[in-house]
């Protein structure tokens, strides 16, 4: 398989090789127990995992729910060479999953249904439906792919299948911000039926979260674009394009966008549910 090296998308693709030995180990990843930090240069070959289910396809896990971690999700970035994909992607009934994709083009059957997502598609996949995943195209094709057990809400039906593309969606402005600050919800937010959200947030540069957000969702963050350097827990820490942020419920959080570019993230948050004592 080929990674992405050099495709040209709007979202950071470059994954796999190997540094050569002249390279020093120094580097920006770093787990705590308020947050985890995984840059893009650990992305490579040898840390990749396989998936059962999948033909041609390697993936590099970036959450699990673990102890002193985010405990509600799973994040993959998956990469399927031509001709590869699965017939039943998901093992377990009771997971929801969303796939966003990068680069390249994934074909899709929900519920019968065909879909061929391009770059800024996306899928809201509901537990115990039935779905497969094929890369028809010629190139590899690179996703996101969110899973979470899903959380049944008495006397709300659960959600079906949302398709769509987030460069069709027009991006919600911050108020006060000028719409420096813009968020893109490809899940509706108001809908109790989703008990998870999955957002594209951008800054222009210079833009900022002015205040230490402290609250109870948890986040995966990935950096599609730009760089910016965030405050986590009581840390400053750079990222940039390609860079992945996974961070436990209540670890403070704020950030100022470096530029040149705009500094875009894709989102993950639980939502929309009681705490259960």
């Amino acid at each position: 398989m080929t990674a992405q090296a050099g495709a040209k998308t709007p979202y950071y693709t470059t994954y796999g090789g190997h540094p050569p030995q002249t390279d020093l180990l120094t580097d920006r990843a770093v787990v705590t127990e308020a947050y985890t930090v995984i840059p893009r240069g650990v992305l490579r070959d040898i840390v990749t995992s396989v998936f059962p289910e999948w033909t041609n396809t390697r993936a590099w896990v970036l959450n699990r729910p673990v102890a002193g971690g985010p405990t509600t999700f799973a994040q993959s970035i998956v990469e399927v060479g031509p001709g590869g994909g699965a017939e039943k992607p998901e093992p377990q009934a009771e997971v929801s999953g969303f796939v966003f994709v990068v680069a390249g083009e994934l074909s899709l059957s929900i519920e019968g249904e065909n879909h061929v997502l391009a770059e800024g598609g996306f899928a809201y996949l509901p537990a115990g439906a039935q779905w497969s995943a094929k890369n028809n195209a010629a190139e590899v094709a690179t996703f996101h792919w969110i899973r979470k057990r899903y959380e049944p809400l008495a006397g709300v039906a659960a959600p079906g299948p949302v398709v769509g593309n987030e460069q069709d969606i027009e991006a919600g402005a911050m108020p006060d911000t000028d719409g420096k600050w813009r968020t893109t919800r490809m899940l509706d937010p108001n809908d109790v039926a989703f008990d998870f959200g999955v957002n594209i947030v951008t800054f222009e540069p210079g833009a900022s979260i002015p205040f230490a957000e402290t609250h109870v969702m948890e986040h995966g963050l990935y950096v599609l674009e730009g760089k910016a350097v965030y405050r986590l827990n009581d840390d400053w820490v750079e990222v940039e394009a390609g860079d992945y942020m996974a961070l436990r419920a209540f670890c403070p959080q704020a950030c100022y966008a470096g530029g040149p570019s705009n500094f875009r993230y894709l989102l993950y948050k639980d939502q929309n549910r009681q705490i259960m004592l």
